[in-house]
């Protein structure tokens, strides 16, 4: 897997030769491995790509991501097999056993209300409200106490007055910011072999990715945290830039110094695992810096 975020912005053709990706603009044209890059997001509408491109990256295990008229991220690529999928692995994910979801899915909502609290903290506000929440979490969350610490944390994070329905920057940039982190869980579920339609508490038949939704949420105030320290007044390319080598950031993921992306894919193999019956037990533990900086965008055209 690739370790390189390319961002398209402008009118462009993006082709392929001698297995590398070849972006041509008006007045350039660049070249990068297609083995370096984990994946392409297209900001604009005004670009065109190769189906040889689209394939090579694909089975580079790359994803690309489009993005509508309004720069949100509308659709992305997902690979329809890959080297470990084999019909067994799905009959066995559409069978995991009931308790197995459940015990899955209260470490999921712990773990992320454990990191919203944490970031809470972070941010320098009182954490004890989130963190009743968490002590009040009961098998399988059936007090939904997942949308209780939500509807606490955000107020907390971003104002009395905040709702996550507003249209308003900061949103925009939350949202984008998800897309990306989703795009990011969709491919390394892929390459364990599983398919992403198929979730444990997102069940929605018009949601292709079910399953990375579930698999992302202690990941989300990572995103969060970054938002709250930046004011946002519009989600401008440099923005976007940010969010995306969000990636980049490195933590602590059990016990262990990882780049969020790299952390994210391990936490999805041992779901995995678990879920599967290869591991009796799925550690979540996500520690964050003290500060998430904005890092420079490893390429953008």
């Amino acid at each position: 897997m690739g370790w390189r975020s390319l961002i398209i912005t402008q009118h462009c053709k993006v082709t392929t030769k001698q297995h590398s990706l070849v972006v041509q603009t008006n007045g350039d044209i660049h070249t990068m491995p297609i083995d370096d890059l984990n994946q392409v997001i297209f900001a604009t509408t005004r670009a065109l790509i190769s189906a040889d491109a689209i394939t090579s990256l694909a089975e580079a295990n790359a994803k690309v991501v489009f993005s509508g008229r309004d720069g949100q991220p509308v659709t992305e690529t997902a690979n329809l097999y890959s080297d470990r999928r084999k019909a067994e692995q799905i009959r066995l994910q559409a069978n995991w056993p009931n308790d197995l979801v459940e015990t899955m899915w209260t470490k999921i909502v712990a773990a992320k209300i454990n990191n919203q609290a944490q970031v809470v903290k972070l941010c320098g506000h009182d954490e004890r409200p989130l963190l009743d929440d968490l002590d009040a979490l009961e098998l399988n969350d059936v007090s939904n106490r997942e949308a209780s610490a939500a509807r606490r944390y955000f107020k907390i994070m971003f104002g009395e007055d905040f709702s996550r329905s507003d249209l308003c920057a900061t949103n925009a940039t939350l949202n984008y910011g998800y897309s990306i982190l989703l795009s990011s869980t969709n491919r390394a579920i892929v390459s364990t072999g599983h398919i992403t339609e198929l979730g444990m508490h997102h069940h929605s038949a018009s949601n292709p990715y079910n399953l990375g939704s579930d698999l992302m949420e202690p990941f989300r105030p990572a995103i969060d945290y970054w938002v709250a320290q930046h004011s946002i007044k519009d989600l401008t390319p440099d923005v976007k830039y940010a969010l995306i080598d969000l990636l980049n950031l490195e933590l602590t993921f059990n016990g262990k110094k990882a780049l969020l992306q790299n952390a994210l894919a391990d936490h999805v193999e041992n779901c995995m695992a678990f879920l599967d019956g290869r591991a009796k037990k799925c550690r979540i533990e996500v520690i964050f810096p003290d500060e998430v900086s904005s890092y420079a965008i490893n390429d953008h055209v």
